[in-house]
């Protein structure tokens, strides 16, 4: 299949089931310019063998303290990240690290596709809540969390 050349995606989301989606999307990003953006932890190691990929600090918010520090850090090294790989479209499943992502990528005028996870039903994800004002499409997985996002779009399973 041809490479789809025109636009460059930047796919993030933390480790774990957010990660998981995220990669269920390979049938479409692989026909694109696409760098994945993650969590560094012994699960996503190998990822680097598989596709192109960035890691950020993990930050389990157990120890508010040492989270700060690393949010603030994971941050930082979001804007390199970003003014590195200059993604057209930035996708992404959530969680806390996604979410500066997507502002950074409204501050430059690029385009902002989230997911909300499966796991939720009948509430939101705070980084939904967060991203759902700036998100250029919003996608839920439920048709119930149409009540919770209005202006989102039933999509369905990602599984």
């Amino acid at each position: 299949m041809k490479l789809q050349q025109q636009k460059k995606l930047l796919l993030i989301s933390s480790v774990g089931g957010h990660l998981t989606q995220l990669l269920q999307l390979e049938p479409l990003f692989k026909n694109y310019h696409y760098h994945i953006v993650t969590e560094k932890c012994e699960v996503t190691s190998e990822l680097k063998d598989q596709y192109p990929v960035s890691m950020l600090v993990y930050g389990a918010r157990n120890y508010l303290f040492r989270y700060c520090f690393k949010f603030s850090f994971n941050v930082f090294k979001t804007m390199l990240i970003f003014m590195q790989k200059r993604p057209d479209i930035v996708i992404t499943t959530g969680a806390h690290t996604a979410v500066p992502m997507c502002y950074i990528a409204k501050l430059f005028r690029k385009k902002v596709i989230f997911i909300e996870s499966f796991a939720k039903s009948t509430s939101p994800t705070l980084s939904g809540k967060m991203v759902y004002p700036i998100a250029d499409l919003f996608i839920v997985q439920w048709e119930s969390m149409k009540e919770i996002y209005p202006d989102a779009i039933y999509g369905g399973s990602i599984y």
